[in-house]
């Protein structure tokens, strides 16, 4: 089982006295910082917030900093150092992507793209309509928000190029079979470009083994700084046009991302790793390669975050007042719940943050997903999301709070 005290002691948030007394519960909007983080991103200002790669000691040691962080992330991820690069923003590199596959492409091709996603990844592809591009939308079911594999097989021919879709959606929360739709789309002689985002916090997935071509998630959501983060897979990286300087093409990692780097936060995503080795050091399931380390530490969190949601869904399942979207089984999706009521979600969690719940109403930019699911997007959704290192204790003091305000 999870040691929920040793987790929390590695996030400087919870010994912070503004927040004391109070539960998050809008991890989906972005996480708290773990120290070793923390503790790069202040070293590396501190002491080596010069241009990297310079032959002098405080240069040479931030070139290897952010080296280090793209080699020990690839190797929790399953795949290799040059096939992970870091950009701005998931959004940016979705955006840096979909130009690139703009200029690859022919009119006439085509992309499936799914009403499922958040807007920041199914937007840039859609776009490509603009130059003759065909986009076919894999659309979920009404009623239960589900993204059915049979309906994406009606959809895949010979002129289809690429399947987007995300592991799970910000909204409604149910985890895709990535390896199943992958091996589908390649059946089909397309590539996939998985959105991640939602998904990650909650365990980093063996990329390798799933099969994707691309997959995409943000940092500031896996306890790390603001940086998207990158997979690209080295045939296709090869195939697409370079997006990044002429002079930088024979450098998969650079071809995507045009962008000055970020020295010091691509350095602290360092930390990441670190608190994912610490947690599995501490559990005892260190494993014999960095990605076996990863699906030890992956279980560890979705364990935790199952035992921790099941009662949640039941709660809201039981409340005739609010409708669940997505499924009401924990162990199908991810510990990001959307609950629509008769009255506004923004105004739910106004009530919730005088209770010392912190969460989130909206439409979250899953306006698709919403709409194709009946929500009235006049009153949006009422958002709680939390990861592996939410308490037992403060998953009760959401139930009562929610009691009181519904």
């Amino acid at each position: 089982m999870l040691d929920i005290d040793f987790v929390r002691a590695q996030f400087p948030a919870f010994e912070e006295p503004s927040l004391e007394g109070q539960a998050f519960f809008e991890n989906a909007g972005g996480s708290y910082t773990c120290r070793q983080v923390i503790d790069r991103l202040v070293r590396f200002y501190r002491e080596r917030k010069v241009q990297p790669y310079a032959p002098y000691r405080a240069s040479e040691l931030g070139g290897a900093e952010m080296d280090e962080a793209r080699a020990r992330l690839a190797g929790l991820l399953g795949v290799s150092a040059d096939e992970v690069s870091f950009g701005p923003s998931t959004t940016q590199n979705t955006y840096v992507l979909a130009q690139a596959f703009r200029q690859w492409m022919d009119p006439g091709d085509a992309i499936i793209v799914t009403n499922q996603d958040h807007e920041a990844n199914t937007g840039p592809w859609r776009r490509l309509a603009d130059d003759g591009i065909e986009v076919r939308e894999w659309r979920i079911d009404p009623e239960t928000g589900t993204l059915d594999p049979e309906q994406l097989s009606k959809l895949l021919d010979d002129r289809v190029r690429l399947v987007c879709f995300p592991h799970c959606s910000n909204v409604v929360g149910e985890i895709n079979p990535v390896a199943v739709i992958t091996a589908m789309a390649h059946a089909a002689g397309a590539f996939v470009c998985v959105d991640g985002v939602s998904y990650a916090p909650h365990g980093l997935p063996d990329v390798g083994a799933m099969g994707a071509d691309i997959y995409l998630f943000s940092s500031y959501k896996t306890y790390g700084p603001h940086q998207g983060i990158m997979v690209m897979r080295e045939a296709l990286g090869r195939l697409l046009p370079n997006q990044g300087h002429y002079f930088n093409a024979d450098s998969l990692y650079k071809r995507f991302t045009p962008a000055g780097p970020d020295h010091a936060q691509i350095a602290a995503c360092a930390g990441m790793v670190d608190y994912f080795e610490a947690l599995a050091a501490h559990h005892g399931v260190l494993g014999e390669t960095p990605a076996a380390t990863g699906a030890a530490v992956h279980d560890l969190m979705r364990a935790h975050e199952i035992e921790l949601l099941q009662p949640v869904l039941d709660y809201a399942a039981a409340k005739n007042s609010v409708r669940l979207i997505g499924p009401a089984d924990a162990a199908m999706r991810a510990p990001t719940v959307a609950l629509e009521a008769n009255v506004p979600g923004a105004a739910l969690a106004a009530q919730l943050a005088d209770h010392g719940i912190m969460a989130g109403g909206g439409d979250f930019y899953a306006v698709r997903a919403l709409e194709a699911s009946g929500v009235n997007m006049d009153r949006g959704v009422l958002r709680l999301s939390f990861v592996h290192y939410t308490s037992k204790s403060e998953v009760e003091k959401l139930l009562d709070c929610l009691d009181q305000v519904l």
